[in-house]
Formats: structure tokens, C-alpha cells, sequence
């Protein structure tokens, strides 16, 4: 039987998974509602927050959908569909991926049909956000202990320090976007859309802050990928 990355099998995998999740959060959801009540607090109080926090998770779920939908284009439904769910991001799942296709000599410019690779980008997708998960059990305390510190001595330099460090992990995903400029016109692409990207994150900011638009906090990630996205659609053509 031929390999297929929208089988039933891994679908039923992802359906597994998904109803896990969603009855995990159900079941935290109903403790803290309870212990909520216990405490005092008025049950329209919680039920006006429960809404609220539910309507502003909907900006995140739709960079989530964004990454779910890149990321099928050549892995299928099913695998995106856990990773972004749980506990990916399209700023890892992406570059995992395409390094190891990248590394196997495969294009990632339609559907992965070998298992082998399938099975390898998986692995390495996999593998590689496993310290995410072990590692802040073992190191938060000393880390967070060590910030707390730092802040209390300056706290200009703590916020340096840590906005070193975001800047720090965005650079290690610069070099995807500036490896192939030297290809010719289809290697500005990557960063044409970047700076788009970069201009309406801009953009948002200057109407939060000007504008006092704080509602838009939630949503400026979304605004961004999806006006990068669209950016790109109609470049890309015209620079290939």
C-alpha cells in the first residue's frame, strides 16, 4: 500500500490527540471554575471571563490555522495538525523541516511521498522541541532566579539583558531568510516579505501606541503573517 501523509491511520492519530488536549483543558477549565466559586468569586464574574479569554484566543488560533495550512502543503493534515496544536510553531516546525528535507535533498514544493522522510522530519520535529518540555522543569528556577536578580540590581539592564536574548533567538532565524540572496530575483523574495511583514507589525504598534488601539495587541501577529502571506502571493510570480 502506498504511503500517503493524509492516511486514516494518521488522522485517527491526530483525532486521538486532539480530543486528549481539548479534554484536558475541559477538565482544568471545570477546577478552576469550581475552585473559582469556592473562593467567593461570582459566578457571572467567571462566566464573563471565561467569554472574554475565549474570544481572545480566537487572533492566536488563526496564526495557528496559518501554520497548519503552510505546513500541509507538503507534510499533509494530520502531522501539522498535532504539532501546531500541542505544542509547534510555524518559527520551528518550518525550518525543522525544511533543514531536513533540505539535508535529504528533497523540495519541499509538493506532498512528501517517501516514509522515509516523512518518518525523519517527524523525528526531527519531534526530537528537537524536547527540550522545551524537559529542560524548564530542571533550569526555570535558577534561570528565573538569576533574572530576578539581575533586575533588582538594574533593572534597565535586566530588560536589556532579556530583550538580548528575544533578539537573539530571532537572528538564529534570519539566516533561512538571507541564504539563498544571491540566487537572483526569487532570492529577494524571503526578504521582501520579511520587511512586509516587519512593516505591519510596525504599523500596529504605532496605532497601540498613538491610537491607544491596545485591542489590537491581540491580533498584530495575525495582521502581520497574513499580510506577509498575501505579499508574497503576489510577488512571487513576478520575481520567479
Amino acid at each position: 500500500m502506498a504511503f500517503s501523509a493524509n492516511s486514516s491511520f494518521l488522522y485517527g492519530i491526530a483525532v486521538l490527540v486532539i480530543i486528549f488536549v481539548l479534554a484536558q483543558s475541559v477538565f482544568f477549565l471545570v477546577r478552576a471554575y469550581r475552585r473559582g466559586v469556592e473562593m467567593g468569586m461570582a459566578k457571572e464574574k467567571l462566566r464573563r471571563v471565561m467569554i472574554s479569554s475565549a474570544v481572545f484566543t480566537v487572533a492566536p488560533a488563526v496564526s495557528i490555522l496559518l501554520g497548519v495550512v503552510t505546513l500541509s502543503k507538503f507534510l499533509g493534515i494530520p502531522l501539522p495538525w498535532i504539532r501546531m496544536s500541542v505544542i509547534g510553531a510555524l518559527t520551528y516546525e518550518l525550518p525543522a523541516a525544511s533543514s531536513t528535507a533540505k539535508a535529504l535533498g528533497v523540495s519541499l514544493s509538493e506532498m512528501v511521498t517517501d516514509p522515509k522522510v516523512y518518518t525523519a522530519i517527524a523525528w526531527v520535529m519531534t526530537l528537537g522541541i524536547m527540550p522545551s518540555i524537559l529542560l524548564p522543569p530542571v533550569l526555570m528556577k535558577k534561570i528565573r532566579g538569576g533574572v530576578v536578580k539581575l533586575r533588582s540590581r538594574d533593572e534597565k539592564w535586566g530588560d536589556l539583558f532579556m530583550t538580548s536574548m528575544f533578539l537573539g533567538m530571532i537572528s538564529a532565524f534570519l539566516g533561512m531568510v538571507f541564504a539563498d540572496v544571491g540566487k537572483g530575483a526569487a532570492g529577494l523574495i524571503p526578504i521582501l516579505v520579511l520587511l512586509c511583514s516587519a512593516a505591519l507589525m510596525g504599523v500596529c504598534g504605532l496605532l497601540i501606541k498613538k491610537k491607544n488601539m491596545q485591542w489590537l495587541e491581540t491580533y498584530a501577529m495575525s495582521i502581520s503573517m497574513i499580510g506577509a502571506m498575501v505579499f508574497a502571493v503576489v510577488i512571487a510570480p513576478l520575481l520567479s
